[in-house]
């Protein structure tokens, strides 16, 4: 199975709060206090949205990771 990897895209708020995207998972964004919290947050986000994607298509992914920017 092929292996798929994600991009993170993460900002700072003008507020201070992060921002963390994953474009190609429509709906995967979130905040946190810090980088690493807003990362977090996404990547628990995706795991669902792959886990619903996996349920819808009855199709096993291969390995998923994330990489960030």
């Amino acid at each position: 199975m092929p292996r798929q990897d994600y991009m993170i895209e993460t900002e700072q708020e003008i507020d201070g709060r992060w921002i963390a995207e994953i474009i190609d998972l429509p709906g995967v964004l979130a905040y946190g206090n810090t980088r690493e919290e807003a990362i977090a947050n996404a990547e628990a986000i995706a795991f669902r949205v792959i886990a619903d994607l996996i349920e819808e298509t009855k199709i096993a992914t291969g390995q998923v990771s994330f990489v960030y920017t």
